[in-house]
């Protein structure tokens, strides 16, 4: 049929079939007789025929398509999300397309436009560091499209959620640091309006408090969620004089960017400062010393959200009904962290 694509009207009048009976047996529909489909299937692979996903998109006003919008793929914590994603996706017959905000809310707010264009069945999204509002997904609940933030999410959008377990994680690292001994403990937060920066920043005051420790403020210094940040905010504190015992990094690259200062000032982790990351990035454990850290769970977390969204595509009734789930998260400890000679706290 020359170059023109095959359709499933073309194979019904080549087999003398009505084009529902076609239809049926490509999707093994148990009302066809099995000899039929056969006779279907062979004659798709021999014709080389195609399911046009574009045609049924613009006739249902939705696609087998989940959108995912993440700040960056480079970060192996969102790669390794969007492989967990791919896997449910793909075992329910459904494709991902996937977009970066590359941490910008105006590349967000094209990313949420171009999904809505291509028809998208649902959207996942993790928003960017300078995300302060969610009034760009308000379409999604509009036109009632299922939406599931993970990771970053918008407290603002009543959606489901999929988070780890960040105010946890955050305590336990740092209750870690005081327990290897380092009282004075800096920490690196990211942006003040992301919930992973707030509650990793309670975690962190929290587990001070509870073990009687002050919380200095000059010790707290707000960034973003990238190496240069870390860098920054490791020069930033040196210029105070005194620097801390111990650094808690809101993310990894955070941290691997205050590494890489405090190597440069001549100093020794863990004998002069002890450093801690959040997300076990595959650079982590790779450093000297490998870094101690906060693991995530990134792929079951992309699998959680996965399953979230396709059950509200599958029963939009279930959309009402949002979820947040959270994600254990677990300490990992390394050479970073070595205890020092000091006891911990009376």
């Amino acid at each position: 049929m020359n170059n023109q694509q095959i359709t499933v009207k073309d194979i019904a009048r080549i087999l003398n079939l009505h084009h529902t009976t076609v239809s049926k047996a490509l999707r093994n529909h148990p009302d066809i007789r099995q000899e039929t489909k056969e006779l279907v299937f062979t004659t798709a692979k021999e014709l080389d025929y195609h399911p046009n996903s574009l045609a049924k998109s613009l006739r249902n006003r939705r696609s087998q398509t989940i959108g995912v919008i993440v700040p960056t793929i480079k970060n192996d914590f969102f790669s390794t999300v969007i492989s967990g994603i791919e896997e449910v996706a793909y075992r329910e017959d459904h494709n991902i397309i996937v977009c970066q905000s590359h941490e910008t809310v105006e590349r967000e707010i094209l990313n949420v436009s171009s999904m809505v264009s291509n028809l998208v069945a649902g959207l996942l999204i993790s928003v960017s560091q300078t995300t302060r509002s969610g009034d760009h997904f308000r379409i999604f609940e509009k036109r009632k499209i299922p939406l599931v933030f993970f990771d970053r999410v918008c407290e603002d959008i009543t959606a489901s959620k999929v988070v780890a377990d960040d105010y946890q994680g955050a305590f336990e690292a740092v209750e870690h640091l005081i327990q290897s001994g380092r009282w004075t403990i800096a920490h690196f937060s990211g942006p003040e309006t992301i919930s992973v920066s707030r509650h990793r920043r309670k975690g962190y005051t929290d587990a001070l408090l509870r073990n009687n420790l002050p919380v200095d403020d000059g010790w707290i210094i707000q960034g973003g969620f990238l190496e240069e940040d870390g860098s920054r905010a490791f020069q930033q504190v040196a210029l105070r004089g005194k620097l801390p015992e111990a650094v808690f990094a809101v993310n990894d690259p955070v941290a691997i960017g205050a590494y890489h200062q405090i190597k440069r000032l001549g100093l020794r982790i863990p004998e002069d400062i002890a450093l801690v990351g959040f997300g076990d990035n595959i650079l982590s454990s790779y450093l000297n010393p490998p870094l101690t850290t906060v693991k995530q769970s990134p792929y079951e977390l992309g699998k959680i959200s996965a399953e979230i969204i396709l059950e509200q595509i599958k029963n939009p009734s279930e959309m009402t009904n949002p979820r947040e789930e959270i994600v254990k998260t677990h300490l990992i400890v390394r050479d970073s962290t070595q205890k020092t000679n000091k006891g911990a706290v009376e």
